[in-house]
């Protein structure tokens, strides 16, 4: 059996009438940047956010680079965040000449440990970006209670989050800012890069609309420097027809991590930890990412097996060479590090038959019964 990691093919088959449709009418109307479309997506997605306002830029990389430029942030500043997460969450903060300072993250939900927060912030410190990862919201009350004590702004990276909630609160409307990403592998994918960024505050939102046009509002005319950052009307049209999708799919891929949860404990996996999910939070389940021994070898006999599988992510981010100016060291953040050389992320998308997580499972029960 093959069970690919990732499936958009069968995704796009069920849409696929509605996605070209969509696509053919901005042909047909022959406007590609900004404009109508893009305008009717971010009406769409504030109300699916629950946010006031939502700005479409480039890509989600670009969306926390806005995000930290709407408070001129740069050189001298540093910006609280951590390592174990994908590289554009501390990159972002670097480009503008800011120092990152990473904070470890909990053990059970691959979070940023609110605990370690407080002992991170300096006189130079400007914000904290927490990131929901994997699909499940951060312990956003406790830290949004030491960002307020401090009056530092809060940005989320949730980017693999769209549609996550804590207590009925949507990920990207717990802070300032929320920065999202319809990279094709995400829940809601584009055909190509686009992001997105949230917010309920007014003067925050024209902001960020401007820096996505060069600083510009009055074309030629320049309040800030800007970026060149606009989402595409072709990206707008698909995600609008995919974000009518995007709940049935996130309830695809719960019923998928119950089903392997159910699974794992049937065949007595001492060894696999499943993935947690806190109570009150909507997990929507961006990856099922499991913690095991031997992972590299797993994943490689997983591959014989014809099973796709992923590592987010094996170096942590405050041991990559490009940080090395930092100074941190092996085993300054024990549990990033510990994860990135347990975890591995299985297949989970919406079309995942109940076969084909019956054979992950026992694939996975042969291995470590060798």
């Amino acid at each position: 059996m093959k069970v690919p990691l990732l499936d958009l093919r069968a995704q796009h088959q069920s849409i696929r009438e509605e996605v070209m449709a969509a696509v053919e009418r901005v042909f047909e109307n022959q406007t590609f940047v900004l404009g109508a479309e893009v305008e009717e997506f971010e009406r769409a997605a504030a109300e699916y956010c629950r946010a006031r306002h939502a700005i479409g830029c480039a890509s989600g990389s670009d969306a926390l680079l806005l995000a930290l430029m709407a408070y001129d942030i740069g050189p001298g500043d540093e910006v609280i965040t951590v390592p174990f997460t994908f590289f554009a969450t501390a990159g972002s903060i670097a480009r503008l000449g800011a120092k990152p300072v990473f904070v470890d993250i909990r053990a059970d939900d691959f979070n940023i440990n609110p605990e370690l927060i407080e002992r991170a912030i300096t006189p130079r410190t400007r914000a904290i970006i927490p990131v929901h990862l994997f699909g499940q919201c951060a312990a956003m009350e406790a830290l949004m209670e030491i960002a307020q004590r401090h009056r530092l702004p809060v940005i989320e990276d949730a980017a693999q989050a769209i549609g996550a909630d804590l207590h009925e609160r949507r990920a990207g409307t717990m802070s300032e800012i929320g920065c999202f990403s319809f990279f094709p592998s995400k829940n809601l994918g584009g055909a190509g890069d686009g992001g997105l960024l949230t917010t309920n505050d007014d003067e925050l939102a024209e902001k960020l609309r401007m820096l996505r046009v060069h600083g510009s509002k009055v074309k030629y005319y320049h309040r800030y420097v800007g970026i060149n950052s606009r989402l595409d009307a072709l990206q707008a049209a698909v995600l609008r027809v995919k974000l009518k999708y995007l709940d049935a799919w996130t309830e695809a891929r719960q019923r998928n991590a119950a089903r392997y949860n159910a699974l794992f404990a049937e065949a007595g996996l001492e060894e696999v930890i499943t993935p947690v999910a806190h109570p009150g939070r909507r997990h929507i389940y961006n990856q099922y990412t499991i913690r095991c021994p031997q992972r590299d070898e797993l994943m490689a006999d997983l591959k014989e097996q014809g099973i796709g599988t992923e590592v987010y992510y094996p170096v942590p981010l405050h041991l990559q060479e490009c940080f090395a100016y930092l100074s941190y060291g092996a085993g300054d953040l024990p549990v990033s590090e510990q994860t990135a050389r347990e975890c591995l992320s299985l297949p989970i998308y919406p079309e995942l038959t109940a076969e084909m997580q019956q054979y992950v499972v026992e694939k996975i029960a042969e291995f470590y019964r060798r």
